[in-house]
């Protein structure tokens, strides 16, 4: 006999300003255990040391997380310049300095626009990437060094905030993948210097730049569930990008069994949809393929 989980059926979309300190795992937990949630993922985590966006996905809205892991992502970073540490952040151990160069404001910004486009990338030893099973930072930790191949990331923008007393803050939106601290390694590089990451507060994650962030301390002030609930974004929100289709009361048992059937989708295009049942609900998300069918990628339980 199985055991039932435990826990409400919260469904939707909780974007966490994650504070300094703690995993994004264990934000996680903390938001599915305030909403008292039976499952919940988030879309790309964050360093402990790291503050932000961190949208969280609970109840069926786990579901989608999958298909927002490769939105570009928005940062603001400061690093010091003229030291690296182990880590390349303010957790690890001082390894080398130097004097940088006398630069103005001016000269690091033509640095910065270097980097916009696709750029190489070598991972860092401190990164939950595996090698042979192992994340890379079991590794570190154990004063072994990994052969890493760089990989290509895009930077969509960049741009200087301030530059002072070696602190170098700038703005960056960046794909699935970039390690803001090894671009900052590579920007210091380019001058001939090293530098570390002091700060990192990720500003947005696409699509949800319009919408506002809640603390910890927000959740947990919430009175009730009512209030709670106010908090949440409807299940589909990071893919309003996707068509919408809506399916015949027939069409929609086929759907929820987890069956494909012949659609005829009026200027929809091949390709994800989200759909919907003749009364606005929400039953999952779809792939149509380029001869008309209809193939269940996600089914709801609502």
């Amino acid at each position: 006999m199985s055991r039932r989980k435990r826990g409400k059926a919260i469904n939707g979309v909780v974007l966490l300003d994650k504070p300094v300190g703690i995993s994004s795992n264990r934000a996680l937990q903390k938001v599915r255990g305030i909403y008292q949630a039976i499952k919940a993922g988030h879309t790309g985590s964050l360093d402990p040391f790291a503050t932000g966006m961190l949208p969280v996905c609970l109840g069926e809205a786990s579901k989608t997380a999958a298909f927002m892991l490769e939105a570009a992502k928005k940062y603001r970073a400061t690093a010091v310049l003229g030291v690296a540490t182990t880590t390349g952040d303010i957790e690890g151990e001082v390894i080398q300095t130097s004097t940088p160069p006398d630069l103005d404001s001016e000269d690091l910004s033509l640095v910065l626009k270097k980097f916009i486009g696709e750029i190489q990338q070598v991972p860092p030893m401190y990164s939950a990437l595996k090698y042979e099973g192992k994340p890379l930072y079991e590794y570190a930790r154990a004063g072994i060094e990994i052969d890493r191949p760089a990989r290509a990331v895009t930077i969509h923008q960049i741009e200087l905030i301030s530059w002072q007393a070696l602190r170098l803050t700038f703005d960056v939106c960046c794909s699935k993948g970039t390690y803001i601290r090894t671009l900052a390694e590579d920007i210091a590089g380019k001058i001939g210097s090293y530098a570390h990451l002091v700060e990192l507060r990720r500003i947005a994650v696409e699509p949800f730049d319009a919408y506002p962030m809640h603390t910890l301390e927000q959740l947990q002030e919430a009175r009730d569930h009512d209030e709670l609930n106010r908090f949440l974004l409807p299940i589909d929100v990071g893919l309003t990008k996707w068509p919408r289709i809506v399916l015949s009361a027939d069409q929609q048992g086929k759907f929820r069994h987890g069956n494909n059937f012949p659609f005829a989708a009026h200027k929809v295009e091949p390709g994800n949809v989200r759909v919907y049942g003749t009364e606005e609900d929400l039953l999952g998300l779809g792939a149509l393929s380029t001869d008309g069918v209809l193939q269940p990628i996600r089914v709801f339980n609502l």
